[in-house]
């Protein structure tokens, strides 16, 4: 009886090793088949020359964006796709390729970030489950609207407009007083509507979703580790999408935005409980808004 009870305690062990390895496995998995997919499909349109004359003054900014956009997103939980977006809006680059090149980056900087929150214990994995499919869903009708139907200088005010509004929600969120406690109903809905609105806006995932599970009084460093892990998905999801049916295009754009967002990652799941989160909210909603201005009056 006794050696039957430790037999059961071995494999429930083994079964629960297992299932945490694959927290790890499956994104590292995903991201060397994505790059190898990439490298393969892609090489024919680099050449030495054009790798060298690549690195300059727009890489640099490009590079800066990535690093700012995830130690924000990865602190708050929210900010990568609206920091970046509107970052590239203003700095002059279209809305599709913005989106294309944001959510292809993304593929990897928000596997680093699962990754590191997943290494610092942020995690709550019956969370991510619940966001996991409805998001993808939603993100994956996002990126065909936006690379095959909807044109991108047509719907570049509006984009503008969303960022501000979403700029404006995650500063309200900031500066309410007291949060109550509430059960939150119909994750599936918030997790489809979040994943839309990223795809198609190039961000909103994080301010949606995190602002919304955080206004109903969750756990700040489960609710953050949990959103950017299931966002890793949705942004893969959406990444694919972009490719199948827009290809890619703006390699500069998405390799500064990878390795300024690679290297911040882990930094940024590490602040997660060391930063005051309501200044840095302000202060991220204030410099979308005026990064979206800019974009709009260069419109009018």
């Amino acid at each position: 009886m006794e050696n039957e009870l430790k037999l059961e305690n071995t494999i429930v062990k083994s079964d629960s090793l297992l299932k945490e390895k694959l927290w790890v496995v499956i994104p590292v998995i995903l991201l060397l088949g994505l790059a190898v997919t990439l490298i393969y499909n892609h090489h024919a349109e680099f050449s030495w020359d054009g790798f060298v004359q690549g690195f300059d003054e727009n890489l640099l900014v490009f590079f800066l964006i990535g690093v700012f956009a995830q130690l924000v997103d990865g602190a708050l939980g929210m900010g990568y796709g609206a920091t970046s977006t509107s970052f590239l809006l203003a700095y002059g680059v279209s809305p599709v390729l913005s989106s294309t090149a944001v959510h292809v980056s993304e593929m990897f900087t928000t596997g680093a970030s699962a990754l590191s929150h997943h290494r610092f214990g942020n995690i709550n994995k019956k969370l991510v489950k619940h966001l996991l499919i409805p998001g993808v869903l939603g993100s994956i009708t996002g990126a065909y609207l936006l690379s095959d139907v909807i044109d991108g200088d047509i719907i570049k005010p509006f984009i503008a407009v969303y960022m501000i509004i979403l700029a404006v929600v995650i500063i309200r969120k900031a500066l309410r007083k007291s949060v109550v406690k509430k059960k939150t109903k119909k994750l599936g809905v918030l997790a489809v509507f979040g994943g839309f609105m990223d795809s198609v806006g190039g961000g909103g995932w994080g301010p949606i979703v995190t602002s919304t599970l955080l206004g109903r009084g969750r756990n700040p460093k489960y609710t953050i580790g949990s959103v950017n892990a299931a966002e890793f998905a949705i942004s893969f999801a959406s990444g694919i999408t972009f490719m199948l049916f827009g290809g890619i295009h703006g390699w500069q754009i998405i390799i500064g935005l990878i390795l300024g967002g690679v290297i911040s990652a882990p930094i940024a799941a590490y602040l997660v409980n060391k930063i005051k989160r309501k200044p840095m909210m302000v202060a991220v909603g204030i410099l979308i808004i005026l990064l979206s201005l800019k974009t709009l009056s260069k419109l009018l």
